[in-house]
């Protein structure tokens, strides 16, 4: 398969924007709280802790300060009105894009979520119009370095979908996220260290982004995730290597 890993281009990252890194870690702690008020404090046993877990560690975030916010949770001192909201809807270019929410006021979160996409030329569908289009699952990424073989042999063990390499050397493993930490753990145990794991949602098919719609899904992204209570933002655009280096 050409280029670089298809998961980096499928959702757009700010991870690594030392700007953004606290606005990333307040909203990975909100998931954290959430996660372990609704399912309990083991991740063993709470697939949506154990993602939320994987996802801090990715963007480095300290042990002491994660077990803290797993601990409010348990302890139900938060807020319990916060709920989960799926928003879906289409971007430039006919571009599918899920808009995944934590929040305690939905008219204050789909206002802001509508406002977004009617200012990027997109617009703000049902539920249901672009969910089909995505598949829930595991994702434990590595650098180029690895042998394929030795990846693909424990990941497929482990109960891992597929795993994918790229040309540039990396690889990508998908996993049922509802097992994605076992075989998180299993890969760990093997002694592949991975450069960052998660659970997402992988489109089943692609749009093409050009010169022009690249950047106005862009600009879509960035004003989405720059909404207080947008956790993950997730869409199908392709952005080739060539266009993205004109952005």
């Amino acid at each position: 398969m050409a280029g670089h890993s298809k998961w980096a281009n499928t959702k757009h990252r700010k991870a690594a924007q030392d700007a953004k890194r606290g606005k990333i870690f307040t909203k990975i702690i909100r998931e954290l709280v959430t996660a372990a008020r609704l399912g309990g404090g083991d991740p063993g046993s709470n697939p949506r802790l154990r993602a939320a877990i994987d996802k801090a560690l990715s963007n480095n975030m300290t042990r002491d300060t994660l077990n803290r916010a797993i601990a409010r949770g348990v302890g139900g001192d938060e807020d319990t009105n916060m709920e989960t909201i799926i928003y879906e809807g289409y971007g430039p270019g006919g571009t599918a894009v899920m808009v995944e929410c934590l929040s305690d006021n939905r008219n204050r979160t789909v206002s802001e979520v509508r406002h977004a996409f009617t200012k990027c030329g997109g617009n703000l569908g049902t539920d249901g119009s672009v969910s089909y289009l995505f598949a829930k699952k595991g994702v434990i990424s590595y650098a180029p370095g690895l042998d394929e073989d030795t990846v693909m042999d424990a990941a497929l063990e482990a109960g891992a979908d597929d795993v994918v390499s790229y040309d540039d050397g990396a690889i990508d493993v998908f996993t049922p996220w509802e097992i994605f930490g076992q075989v998180k753990d299993a890969l760990d145990a093997a002694g592949l260290v991975s450069e960052s794991a998660e659970v997402s949602m992988i489109p089943s098919t692609k749009a093409d982004m050009d010169a022009e719609t690249a950047p106005k899904l862009m600009r879509l992204i960035d004003m989405l995730e720059d909404c207080d209570d947008v956790q993950e933002v997730y869409h199908n655009g392709e952005i080739s290597d060539e266009v993205a280096a004109l952005l």
